[in-house]
Order: structure tokens, then sequence, then C-alpha cells
């Protein structure tokens, strides 16, 4: 192909562009993004991955250079700020939280996109397209064109991409905003801790605390909703705002990045239109309370870029791409249903505190708590395929096997048959599908953990690492195979 024809265009190179790139370059797929700023941006709008997340940095060989710059904390067991009483421990490896500014996040992942070779053009926009039977026409700010086959907008919750496609995005506008800062202060950090303490236990929409390298990361609300909310706000208004909840600035000064956020809250109508796409905030907005945001546009490109890859190869099978409408959106809607409750539950009005009081007494109980935790974790979805045991549909969690760490075999963003009979085959989809056969027993020295994990002989995963089939027939199997990865 010519440099300026490509299999996929992104446009927006935050974290769900560059993991969407890098999946799709999994499978060979020709692939460019296109990101507005020329440098990476220094703003921190998350600070960290959640366990979900964490596993699909394990899956694809990556969780060692994000826990080489990132802090673990303790996982699971709080939400809309409420601890629970006891340890939530989660069905998962890596049960904790990996503390990380989301620039270092976004540079590691455009890393790992460019390592695969995806290309990457900064400084310039996507500021139109036209599709066609045959692909897609996107026009940028420089006044060059590109032409592919396939769009995907990752271009946040002002996307371009989605207001030319007239998709709806049906929701709340904003009542509240907040201005959220990262600097040094001149106070002592006992003084600001303490103040910190006694302001939150009125205002939970406050906060502020070390963010490493001798700064602080400050959050509070604005005075109003702004009628632009692509102006970035000012020190001095920040300054203001501190006083007014705090009766203090702290000295901040030497800000390293200034922005504004809101509780905005909207949901795609659709994620797809033709050959164009949406994913992260591009296709949903929502409060950043438990800090979801991030981690739910990961989740999207790691369901869609198999999805979408096979689609490009000509070996997708019919409703296939159109599955990640399907299941993501569904998921999106639930942690919007969760930012929702949060933002009501950290309100100072009586009613809600009130609420806030009561879900603190049921968090006490284990299952109420673990329930919480899974979905903000976000290990406890479960697409729906079908009825059948309740593993399916749900991702199967990183097990020891007689030859390995299940999520070792994964890296190459394949589907993947373990087989602890040993008879079944893949023959005919070897191309997009490995083969283990894990016939360990209680027998063995070296027990394999799907035993104790599955009470089946054999499972099929999905390249995002969900089960598409627990069995042990090969018709079965090859019923699957043909859903999930199109004929032989």
């Amino acid at each position: 192909m010519g440099s300026d024809v490509f299999d996929v265009i992104i446009s927006g190179g935050g974290p769900t562009g560059t993991m969407l790139a890098a999946e799709l370059r999994l499978h060979g797929v020709d692939v460019v993004v296109v990101e507005r700023d020329a440098e990476p941006t220094r703003l921190v709008r998350s600070l960290g991955l959640h366990q979900r997340s964490i596993e699909i940095l394990d899956q694809r060989g990556l969780l060692e250079r994000f826990l080489a710059n990132g802090t673990q904390y303790p996982g699971g067991g709080r939400f809309a700020g409420i601890a629970s009483p006891q340890p939530v421990a989660l069905d998962t490896a890596h049960d904790y939280i990996l503390g990380m500014p989301q620039p270092v996040t976004d540079r590691l992942l455009e890393e790992h996109a460019a390592e695969l070779g995806a290309h990457l053009r900064r400084g310039t926009e996507l500021i139109g397209f036209e599709q066609d039977d045959e692909g897609v026409t996107a026009e940028l700010a420089d006044g060059s064109r590109l032409r592919s086959r396939w769009l995907v907008g990752c271009d946040g919750g002002r996307s371009l991409v989605r207001r030319l496609l007239g998709i709806g995005f049906p929701g709340e506008a904003a009542t509240n905003e907040w201005i959220l800062g990262e600097g040094e202060v001149t106070a002592a950090a006992d003084e600001v801790a303490a103040v910190s303490e006694v302001v939150r236990t009125t205002h939970r929409g406050f906060g502020i605390g070390p963010s490493g390298d001798g700064r602080y990361r400050a959050v509070v609300p604005a005075a109003s909703v702004s009628e632009d909310r692509s102006t970035p706000p000012t020190l001095d208004e920040f300054r203001t705002q501190l006083r007014a909840y705090a009766g203090t600035d702290f000295g901040i000064h030497s800000l390293r990045s200034l922005s504004r956020f809101t509780d905005a809250t909207r949901l795609a109508e659709r994620y797809r239109d033709g050959r164009v796409l949406l994913a992260g905030d591009a296709a949903h907005i929502h409060p950043p309370l438990g800090g979801q945001g991030l981690n739910l546009g990961i989740q999207d490109a790691f369901n869609l870029g198999w999805k979408l890859a096979a689609a490009v190869r000509g070996c997708a099978p019919d409703g296939l791409l159109d599955s990640y409408f399907a299941e993501r959106h569904p998921v999106a809607d639930e942690v919007l249903t969760l930012t929702r409750a949060q933002s009501v539950l950290i309100s100072a009005e009586p009613g809600a505190q009130a609420v806030r009081r009561l879900l603190t007494e049921l968090m006490g109980f284990a299952d109420v708590g673990r329930y919480l935790a899974e979905r903000v974790a976000g290990i406890g979805i479960r697409y729906d395929f079908g009825d059948g045991p309740e593993l399916l549909g749900r991702r199967l969690r990183d097990v020891r096997l007689s030859q390995g760490r299940l999520y070792e075999l994964t890296r190459d963003g394949r589907g993947l048959v373990v087989d602890r009979t040993g008879a079944l085959t893949v023959a005919g989809w070897a191309d997009r599908v490995d083969y283990v056969s894990d016939r360990s027993d209680e027998r063995s020295d070296d027990v394999s953990e799907l035993i104790a994990e599955v009470d089946a002989p054999a499972v099929l995963l999905r390249p995002d690492g969900h089960v598409a089939w627990i069995g042990e027939e090969q018709q079965g199997l090859e019923r699957e195979l043909r859903r999930w990865f199109g004929a032989e």
C-alpha cells in the first residue's frame, strides 16, 4: 500500500486509539493513528488501571513495563469513596490497582503500538471524511487526504467523527464542573493532608494529595459550569476555588497541567455507521468517579481489535463486527449507572447522605462489597453467548497450565483452545486459533489449575480472553470456531 492508503485510520491518539492500533497490528493490519496534539499531553486525566485492564496488559506481554512505571495499591472494596469494612478478594491473579498518571499510560501504549508497526501522525487532525461501499476518504487539517477501508473515531467526548455521522448521544448535560490541576505547593505536607481531611467531610468533590516528584494533584468544584469547556481554566480561577472550599490555595504554583471536567453523562445510540466505528469516550462519557473512563476505553479497543482485523482480512463471520456494539454498549451503560450512583452519593444533600450511610452498612456484607468491586474493576462482565455454564461469556482468569501460565499463551491475540482430552483439533482454523493440550491431572506433580477453574474437558477462548465454548465434542467446537473465527 502507498503511504496515504491504509487498512484502518484511527482518529485520536489517546489510550483507546493506541491500544486499538496495537491490537490491529497483531493481525498485520496496516493502521495509522491521526492525533491533533503535536506533543503528548501532560494532562493527568486518569491516575491508574483497574484489575481487568491489568489482566489485558498481561495477556499482551506488557505488564512488566507497566509495573516498572507504576505503584501497586490494594484493589477493590471502594465505591463512591466508601471503603469496604473488610478486604474484598477478587477472582484475579492481579488483585490490585496500578497507580500511574495517564501521560505515562499514554506513552507506554504509544510505544507498544509503534513497536508493532503502527503509524502515528501528530500535529494534525481529521476534519472530515466521506465513506462509500469500499472504504473511507479522510481529510486532515494539514490539507492531506488519507484513504482506508475502515475509520474508527477514538476522538473523545466531543468526537467530530460521531457528530459527522449524526449518531445520537443521549444523556444528561453537565450540572456540575470541577477544576483539576497538578503543580507544586508551598504549604507543608502535614498541613495539606489535615486541611484536605477536614474539607472532605462535607465536600467529597474536593481533594488534594501528592502525585509524585514533589507535586500535588488537586481537584475542586468550579464556580459554575462553563459555556465553553474546551477553554482551559486559569491559575487565578483555580486558586480562587481552592480558597473558597479550603480557606487556602496551598501556595500552588508551577502547574504542570490544568483542566476541567463535568458530570455530563451520555451514551452513543450506535457504535457503527457503515465503515466507521466509535470507541472510548467518543462512544460514552461520564463523571470520572471510580476511575473507569480510561479503563473502559482500553477494554473497548481490546474487544474491537480482533473483530475489525478479521473484517479487514475478509474472514469475519456474519455479525462478528456488530457484536462489538452488542457486547460493549451494555457494559458502558452499566458504567454510566455506576457513576450516576456515585455522583449522588458524594452529594452533601441530606437525602444523598442517608443513602450513603445505608450503603456503607450494606457494604459490610461480603457479597455486596464484592459485587460492586467486580463491576468497577471490569472483571464481572459476562457477554451473552447463549445458554451454558456460568463461565460461558466471561473472561477466564490467568491460571497455571502444565505448559505455563494461560496468559502467556495469548500474547499474539489469537483464539486459543485448551484441551484436557488431547482428542480435539483446530485444523482448518490453525491460522487464527492456537491449540494447547493440557492433559495433567491431580496425580501429576505439575497439576493444571484449569481442572479446578473449569469443570469441563476443554475451553475455547476468544482473542479477548472471554470463554466462547466449554465442552468435549469436536462438532460443538467447530460450530463455535465458525461462529467466532469464520469458515475453515
